[in-house]
């Protein structure tokens, strides 16, 4: 595994908790917000301000168009942007103070490695930056988890447009490299069977699935380039931690994130196909 992949697999269930704990839902409810996800979709964009359906859909990369508009913008009419961006932030430190000890030197680290990072065409990763750090530090480790996990996957978002991919294209290389299941993804994507089905079709044409849906040959090569491309786009983080920072981060990282998933607050397999580390 590569360096930036292994802090991503450490760090990343950290970040991951705002996704299933109840803590969250309930905030989002208390703020107005519809159904789970009018609050993903709010929750997880409202440092971009009040946007639209269309942009939203850009930048998220991977969810049917239909799905973010039956969220966006009516999210906007029951809550403002801050509200939510403070009200999940006070839920999250809630929920990872029921797992998490102590963060301070963890969360010092995550932010040296968010101050190496570079947003250059990566417009949720910016947002989130620009978000002030809390005073608390499960808010700080949160925050920066949440800054190197977008950045990460808005660079992951430039590799597979190079690449000539749709979002559900880029799914679907997943899927065929057995790393996700349609039962996994679909749900929780809005993406129809005809949907579907056509970017099979695409995909199939290109050489890049085979009859059963798996990668082929040329298929793994796109793939792989596709996470070289996305490895080299993370690695500022990693270059600024250096092998000893990296090496604490790691240490520190995995026994949280182990400790999360084991307390309930993220479940795998999960549609994110986040790992336990």
């Amino acid at each position: 595994m590569t360096l930036p992949r292994r802090l991503w697999a450490a760090v990343e269930p950290l970040h991951a908790v705002v996704y299933f704990a109840p803590e969250t839902a309930a905030a989002a409810k208390a703020a107005g917000l519809r159904g789970y996800w009018m609050g993903y979709f709010a929750g997880r964009l409202a440092p971009l301000g009040p946007i639209g359906p269309a942009a939203a859909t850009s930048v998220l990369f991977g969810f049917a168009p239909g799905m973010v508009s039956r969220a966006l913008p009516d999210a906007w009419s029951f809550a403002s942007p801050a509200d939510v961006l403070r009200t999940r932030i006070e839920a999250v430190e809630e929920a990872l103070g029921r797992a998490v000890p102590d963060a301070a030197e963890l969360a010092s680290l995550l932010e040296r490695a968010v101050d190496a990072c570079r947003f250059d065409g990566r417009p949720l990763a910016a947002a989130w930056s620009a978000v002030p750090r809390p005073s608390g530090v499960l808010g700080r480790l949160w925050l920066a988890a949440t800054i190197l996990r977008e950045h990460r996957g808005d660079g992951h978002v430039l590799s597979a447009v190079h690449a000539g991919l749709s979002g559900l294209e880029t799914t679907l290389t997943h899927i065929g490299d057995d790393v996700l299941t349609r039962g996994d993804v679909q749900p929780h994507r809005g993406w129809s069977d005809e949907d579907w089905t056509a970017a099979v079709d695409r995909l199939r044409d290109r050489g890049v699935l085979d009859a059963s849906g798996r990668l082929t040959s040329a298929g793994g090569s796109l793939r792989r380039g596709i996470e070289e491309d996305t490895d080299r786009l993370a690695s500022a983080p990693v270059e600024a931690l250096g092998d000893e920072g990296l090496a604490r981060v790691l240490e520190l990282a995995v026994p949280l994130s182990r400790a999360v998933i084991d307390a309930g607050l993220v479940p795998v397999p999960n549609p994110m196909g986040v790992p336990r580390p």
